[in-house]
């Protein structure tokens, strides 16, 4: 795969010019895509670690057309969920292709905030094997054909991560990671830039939100000091690291960098990030240009800003439209 071009260049959708536009549009126009037309049911599966928790997700089966395909397993990013607006836009995308689609909530996100103890973090690459495993158990037939995944941002970090631990375990038969933080060191000191204030203070009041009790005792803060935090980096290092096993935010950091697991993943897998994303920093993906894994293939683009991709023609994203492609080319 390391030679496939998409079918299409990107070209930028006015009035959304630049890489802070791209990225906002998601939130100043969100438009949830309507999936009436493919009704869901609800699949929880435990996890194996004993906590009790359940990772819980959206099944869309699309009996009619999906026969004889891989079902198509999307990842939500930080403070996300299984009904974020860029995760409903690819189910719609791949829904009319003919795809079965399965919208997977991470640890604690959405509904299952209710369903666990625990929480998700950027290197949980082992709550993926879990669902894979424990899906596989109780929906055969849906797994019959294997799987296309498709993360986002952290959700992406985190699927890069278990397809180079795990993916060989699994029938996973092509992989498509938007704007990963492939060096989360690098990630967190760009979003601890001035200029990105603002964005960083959105997500932090997300972050303390969706922190739940429990957490906050596996970490050992109370809620009054989890709300004193003034940082993402602080964040990580004093409610991530320790309710995770980790000596601090740098050792988080260094453990859980997709990067670093790139090399061992043995399965075609497209990398789409842009340049002027202005919360990743284009230089964590000069590594992975050069990288000698022929299943790797990485498009590092100009403009697109963070999980944007808001194309001049056409409704879908342009991103969605290059999942729908390299599928198409792995089948």
């Amino acid at each position: 795969m390391a030679d496939w071009t998409p079918p299409t260049p990107f070209v930028e959708r006015f009035p959304w010019i630049g890489g802070d536009l791209q990225t906002l549009r998601n939130y100043i126009l969100r438009r949830d895509a309507d999936l009436s037309p493919w009704p869901s049911r609800r699949i929880e599966i435990a996890m194996s670690d004993g906590s009790g928790d359940r990772l819980i997700a959206e099944l869309h089966e699309n009996t009619e057309k999906s026969q004889g395909r891989p079902l198509a397993l999307l990842i939500h990013g930080l403070t996300g969920c299984a009904d974020s607006a860029y995760i409903r836009n690819t189910a719609r995308v791949l829904l009319a292709e003919g795809f079965a689609v399965l919208r997977m909530n991470l640890r604690g996100a959405g509904p299952g905030s209710s369903a666990s103890r625990f929480h998700y973090h950027a290197g949980r690459s082992e709550d993926l094997r879990d669902f894979l495993t424990g899906l596989q158990t109780q929906e055969p037939a849906v797994c019959a054909q294997g799987f296309h995944l498709v993360g986002y941002s952290l959700g992406a970090n985190m699927m890069l991560k278990f397809l180079a631990e795990y993916g060989h375990d699994f029938p996973v038969h092509a992989a498509v990671s938007v704007s990963a933080p492939l060096d989360l060191k690098a990630t967190q000191a760009r979003m601890m830039a001035p200029r990105n204030r603002l964005y960083q203070n959105y997500l932090l009041r997300r972050m303390k939100a969706e922190t739940s009790t429990s957490v906050l005792e596996q970490a050992g803060v109370t809620r009054e000091a989890l709300q004193d935090l003034e940082n993402i980096y602080q964040y990580d290092d004093k409610i991530v690291a320790p309710a995770n096993g980790f000596t601090g935010a740098e050792d988080y950091y260094r453990r859980c960098s997709a990067g670093s697991f790139l090399e061992a993943i043995n399965l075609p897998s497209l990398l789409i990030h842009a340049a002027n994303d202005p919360w990743i920093p284009a230089a964590s993906y000069i590594p992975a240009l050069s990288l000698e894994n022929q299943q790797i293939r990485t498009l590092l683009l100009e403009k697109g800003g963070h999980v944007g991709f808001h194309q001049r023609d056409g409704e879908s994203a342009w991103h969605d439209e290059v999942v729908r492609a390299f599928f198409a080319k792995a089948e």
